[in-house]
């Protein structure tokens, strides 16, 4: 008998050398394809996100001002001292608050809200201080400092007495001001921005004068030296 011959290699599966040229080609123009819709679509899609980041450190940063004003005291520097320790301009505010955070103790600390310029440019920073009884031309020593609102955004702030009008600076009052309005434009065009908020500050009287019936008289009664008081009653 004669035995079997082999199948030609012609028969037998498998690729031949065009068709590897030809399924190289093919992923090589599907691979530059999509390296070039990546290259269009990624710097987008890492503005969009720069942006959302951006959004969500301002809001942050919004909350931790506004939480802070809203609750300011109604304390002064020292016994002597007439008016509360509250200092306020477009650029700055200064404060005293209940104590705050993980680390701090039981107590009143100084806040002061400061736009100030760094190496990345200019950001709206807290400081704090703790509050102590000092004199009134005393130098405050701040100390932690963060970073609550940066650059392309601008921080500005202007108060409100009972009267509702808005200035653009809050020194050496009896009272503390009602509201506190933080607006936020941007920093290249100046355009006031939606996000821009204000704050009711809860206790803006002194406790007596809260509970006098003519609050006008209550305050100035408070800015007249102890002796006059005395002389007065006696």
């Amino acid at each position: 008998m004669k035995a079997p011959s082999r199948p030609a290699l012609a028969d037998q599966a498998g690729f031949t050398l065009i068709e590897v040229l030809v399924a190289t080609l093919l992923m090589t123009v599907i691979l530059a394809a999509l390296a070039t819709v990546t290259a269009q679509w990624l710097p987008n899609w890492n503005r969009g996100m720069a942006r959302v980041q951006r959004a969500e450190r301002l809001a942050l940063g919004l909350d931790r001002i506004v939480a802070d004003l809203s609750v300011a005291e109604m304390v002064p520097v020292n016994g002597d001292a007439r008016v509360p320790l509250f200092e306020g301009s477009e650029l700055a505010v200064t404060f005293v608050r209940t104590a705050v955070g993980p680390n701090t103790r039981p107590g009143l600390e100084i806040i002061r809200l400061t736009e100030k310029s760094d190496s990345q440019g200019l950001a709206m920073v807290r400081e704090r201080a703790p509050f102590a009884p000092m004199p009134r031309d005393a130098q405050i020593r701040f100390a932690d400092q963060v970073v609550l609102i940066r650059a392309p955004f601008r921080v500005t702030f202007s108060y409100a007495g009972p009267d509702q009008v808005w200035q653009p600076d809050w020194r050496g009052q009896m009272q503390l001001p009602d509201k506190i309005r933080i607006a936020v434009r941007d920093g290249t065009t100046g355009e006031l921005l939606n996000v821009s908020s204000a704050a009711i500050v809860h206790v803006s009287a002194w406790a007596e004068c809260a509970r006098a019936k003519n609050t006008a008289t209550c305050l100035n009664a408070r800015l007249k030296p102890d002796t006059e008081k005395k002389e007065e009653q006696l």
